[in-house]
């Protein structure tokens, strides 16, 4: 039968595939256009399938965040074009504002919910008609759902693009962002592995001890235990959040700014938790 160049274009405005691929699907359903859009969906989910096996090595980290929560999701796609696509961009939005939303034990869970944007569909439906719009595999590889203390001020930095996103909390006030925002920084930087020297499982510190040691062999005893505690406490400037120079003021440690912006604010304010994602690490 014969479909209307204005039906046509609908269906391309709702599913972006080509002219020829919307006219095609029309012509199958007699110009139904919610047909046309559920034989397209089957057809992409089909589409779909075949690249699930596509290794998707490029991709951007979206935070999102409500009065409530944080939420973070890596989404990835196989090549940086399609990134930087408007559609993949907003597929990525809409699974950060499903996560703001819900509520999941794990990524599998999550992903298996019902869109709201088209309770018929799963979220991983969702991602499948994009993959078939796409051209390319897209995954979302992970997610975090931060939910948010009364007595604790947030903040998240997002750099390259998104390819590096950092989270801090800082518990003992709910108007510290800015200082949140500093140190949020400061993490994508400088790339601490953990909050604080307490934090380092002890497998690691002895580790890294047996390494001094076996640095300076040949000394006396009193000497190599000096040594030995230096080069530990070099170790946790590099990996330790509290412990490493702030990046604006080399002269103090996170430690330091942290307490004398509390000292002079008049409260007991600590780093109680940081996060930072980088895209496949």
């Amino acid at each position: 039968m014969a479909v209307d160049a204005k039906t046509v274009k609908e269906l391309r405005d709702r599913t972006g595939l080509g002219m020829g691929k919307c006219k095609e699907a029309l012509e199958q359903v007699g110009g139904d256009l919610d047909k046309a859009v559920e034989f397209l969906r089957k057809a992409g989910v089909a589409s779909a399938v075949k690249k699930e096996s596509r290794a998707t090595n490029e991709g951007r980290i979206e935070a999102m965040e409500t009065s409530e929560k944080i939420v973070l999701v890596e989404a990835n796609a196989e090549t940086d074009f399609v990134v930087n696509n408007e559609r993949f961009g907003h597929f990525h939005v809409n699974v950060c504002h499903e996560l703001l939303m819900n509520e999941s034990a794990s990524l599998s869970d999550f992903m298996s919910q019902k869109y709201s944007k088209n309770p018929e569909q799963s979220i991983d439906d969702y991602r499948k008609e994009v993959v078939a719009v796409l051209g390319e595999n897209i995954v979302v590889s992970r997610v975090l759902s931060i939910t948010k203390r009364q007595d604790c001020s947030y903040s998240f930095y997002s750099h390259m693009g998104g390819k590096i996103v950092t989270v801090v909390e800082i518990s003992g006030a709910a108007d510290e962002a800015q200082l949140a925002k500093e140190i949020a920084l400061h993490i994508a930087a400088e790339a601490p592995d953990y909050l604080s020297s307490q934090d380092i499982p002890s497998e690691i510190v002895d580790k890294e001890r047996e390494i001094a040691a076996a640095q300076v062999k040949g000394k006396p005893e009193n000497i190599i235990e000096k040594i030995v505690d230096g080069k530990l406490k070099a170790f946790y400037e590099q990996v330790c959040l509290l412990n490493q120079k702030f990046i604006k003021d080399p002269s103090i440690t996170i430690s330091d700014l942290v307490a004398a912006k509390g000292k002079a604010a008049g409260k007991n304010l600590s780093v109680t938790r940081f996060i930072r994602w980088q895209i496949g690490r």
